[in-house]
């Protein structure tokens, strides 16, 4: 049955797929609702803290996050080996919501008793200012907890256990209709979460209600509250999925694809990634991704701490920032996404994340740069003055590029997995995403750190950092065009890839 040509371009969706189409629709809707809100959260709440700034994200994301990544990966694997796919959504679900949870209620409450001042205090006073954010970290540590599980949030529930979900129980020719709806559907809730981060740090104070003791702490509440309820709808719409839409051939794959399952440990899931240039391929382009978006972002944020040292200021512009890009990206996915992956080749398509990220990175250092140099003549051509402009050209780079990922990069890259057996797409998916993710925003961390200790601020370390972004841009480059091929290759023959697991020759190819 073929689509008119409206209905091709919007909604090229069958009727008798909607009842499996449109509970993943809202899935998505209401897991990106939930990265978005704890995204701008989660940066306010660290960058605002006493004694704390931009400066200790790097820190965190090297000396907290990425052990979670692993422990969590290792979790995942671990689960994967021992649960069916179903039961392991909703084990990571849970485990989530009884974390926020508990900071809710607990942590968040008491963290004047629980962060250890006094002893952080000592260790500032003879250690080097460079350290700053390692200490903060230290100081603030249920704050550090609570970044780490929004961060997670998005690798575990969106990346691993949704997508995941997705590429099972969608074929390719599926794939290139519904995932640009899909990334629609996520930009849409990025809309509705940045209104709810504005209302929320409104300065709105209700003293009836026994939680807080200003306007922030209650936000933390709402957005909690918020939060948690919107993972409850999520199990509740999976578990409807699973017992009243999908089918047997659904949940059990082809017999070709039913290798016998090998407990992997996590050195062995990497040593099975490393098998195949394939995988290799896409893991180079999520940790570019990730170390390009990291590298950018903190010296924003430097900006923003500066011009917002507020917490409600800060967040309401957050929130202001994540309404623009979730609209920019809903606009593009609605009329563009869909229609380009269909049309065009994936490699083109891949690019154009790559290109978008490339050029504004490039221009937002540019406008810091000219800030520090003294080219202030060139900024005020703006009628801005050089922190304003600054802030906003950042801001208009993150609002392309986070909406380039929500519309092409996520797209391209959940499609390159479906040629990938389904051993092959478990195990490479949970290394790749549990963990790949990380290392890119690992690695920032830890180029920053080396420059933090050597040039104690991050405005002094940006003229580095803008040199080390251009060579990962090309990187990036490099691995979209080598995947590209491959990619063609398995497409045009209509093949799955099967990376043997105890074989370290080539990858073999299964009909």
């Amino acid at each position: 049955m073929k689509f008119g040509k409206w209905r091709s371009f919007f909604w090229p969706i069958h009727h008798w797929e909607l009842k499996k189409f449109l509970p993943m629709l809202f899935m998505f809707f209401l897991i990106a609702f939930n990265y978005n809100a704890l995204r701008s959260y989660k940066d306010t709440i660290v960058i605002t803290a006493d004694h704390s700034g931009a400066e200790t994200i790097p820190f965190i994301k090297m000396w907290a996050v990425l052990p979670s990544a692993i422990l969590l990966t290792v979790l995942f694997t671990r689960l994967a080996n021992r649960f069916s796919r179903e039961k392991v959504f909703y084990i990571m679900m849970s485990l989530f919501l009884s974390l926020f949870f508990l900071f809710t209620f607990f942590l968040y409450p008491y963290r004047d008793s629980l962060h250890p001042h006094a002893l952080a205090d000592r260790l500032q006073a003879f250690l080097p200012v460079g350290f700053k954010g390692f200490i903060a970290i230290f100081r603030n540590w249920t704050f550090t907890l609570f970044y780490c599980m929004c961060e997670l949030w998005s690798t575990a529930i969106m990346t691993v256990l949704f997508w995941g979900f997705a590429n099972e129980v969608t074929s390719v020719h599926e794939a290139k209709r519904y995932y640009g709806i899909l990334a629609t559907g996520g930009n849409v809730a990025g809309i509705f979460s940045g209104q709810m981060a504005i209302h929320y740090s409104g300065n709105l104070f209700l003293p009836w209600l026994p939680y807080g003791k200003n306007a922030w702490d209650q936000s933390i509440f709402f957005l909690s509250c918020t939060v948690i309820t919107a993972g409850l709808l999520t199990i509740f719409l999976f578990r409807w999925l699973n017992v009243k839409v999908l089918t047997p051939s659904d949940k059990v794959r082809p017999a070709h694809e039913k290798p016998q399952k090998v407990k992997l440990s996590m050195r062995e899931n990497f040593a099975y990634l490393a098998r195949s240039k394939y995988l290799i391929c896409i893991a180079l382009i999520v940790v570019a991704y990730n170390l390009a978006i990291n590298l950018t972002e903190v010296v924003w944020k430097n900006q923003m701490k500066e011009l917002y040292p507020n917490p409600n200021e800060y967040n309401t512009y957050m929130g202001q920032v994540m309404v623009v890009m979730a609209i920019i990206a809903s606009v593009v996915g609605l009329f563009t996404t869909s229609n380009l992956i269909r049309r065009y080749s994936w490699t083109s398509c891949a690019m154009i994340p790559l290109v978008i990220v490339g050029v504004t990175g490039a221009s937002f250092f540019l406008f810091v740069l000219f800030q520090q140099w003294g080219f202030h003549g060139i900024t005020a051509l703006f009628g801005a003055t050089p922190l304003v402009l600054s802030v906003t050209m950042g801001s208009i780079q993150n609002c392309l590029s986070r909406a380039s990922k929500y519309t092409f990069f996520d797209a391209t890259k959940e499609i390159a997995f479906i040629p990938l057996s389904h051993e092959s797409k478990l195990k490479g998916k949970a290394a790749i995403d549990g963990v790949g993710s990380r290392l890119g925003k690992s690695g920032g961390s830890v180029i920053y750190q080396g420059l933090l200790l050597t040039f104690s601020t991050v405005a002094s370390s940006t003229p580095y950092v803008a040199a080390i972004f251009l060579v990962v841009i090309f990187i990036w480059g490099l691995s979209i065009t080598s995947l590209g091929k491959q990619f063609d290759q398995l497409a045009a023959d209509n093949a799955k890839l099967d990376i043997p697991e105890n074989d370290l020759n080539q990858p073999v190819l299964a009909k």
